[in-house]
């Protein structure tokens, strides 16, 4: 969990982690904020005992990120067929985004650069093919114009092609 950078998460910040797995984000930015919503389209049942058993309040979202129509998402040996949505989407099911976490294997690459008007930080993990579809240079673009950001490089050597992390911030 350390790739991602939460610490400046605020009381009022509304937070959106897309990917949330069993929690480990979402969990940990709910003690720091009280609007937290997670998206998770595999394992939302382990991700709903995880957040009652640590007694956080976070509005689950049954889905994924992308354009809309329904997708089957592999993740390990599971593969579901799942409801997708446009950031935008999320983030009017969410009330708001302020701080945005995503994981999504690829489908980062579906985000329109104009959902994220409003958001004050991003913390995503890029994919690049051959898991990802091609990259969105529209979506490099608007980050690399509107907030300060690095990207760590983290080496993979699996199926999952060259990865990285994305901490930006709004200028």
């Amino acid at each position: 969990m350390s790739e991602y950078r939460f610490d400046d998460i605020r009381p009022d910040d509304r937070v959106l982690d897309i990917g949330a797995n069993v929690g480990g984000f979402c969990i940990r930015a709910a003690r720091k904020s009280g609007h937290v919503t997670a998206v998770e389209p595999v394992t939302t049942s382990l991700l709903r005992e995880n957040i009652r058993t640590n007694r956080v309040n976070v509005q689950v979202i049954d889905g994924a990120l992308g354009n809309g129509k329904p997708a089957e998402i592999c993740w390990d040996d599971c593969r579901v067929l799942s409801s997708t949505y446009p950031l935008g989407d999320l983030i009017a099911m969410s009330g708001g985004c302020d701080f945005l976490k995503c994981d999504c294997e690829g489908a980062e690459w579906s985000i329109n650069p104009r959902e994220l008007g409003n958001v004050r930080r991003i913390e995503m993990e890029i994919h690049l093919p051959p898991i990802s579809g091609p990259v969105n240079p529209a979506l490099l673009e608007y980050i690399s114009r509107h907030y300060d950001f690095v990207i760590d490089r983290k080496p993979c050597h699996d199926i999952l092609g060259v990865m990285g992390v994305l901490h930006a911030e709004r200028k």
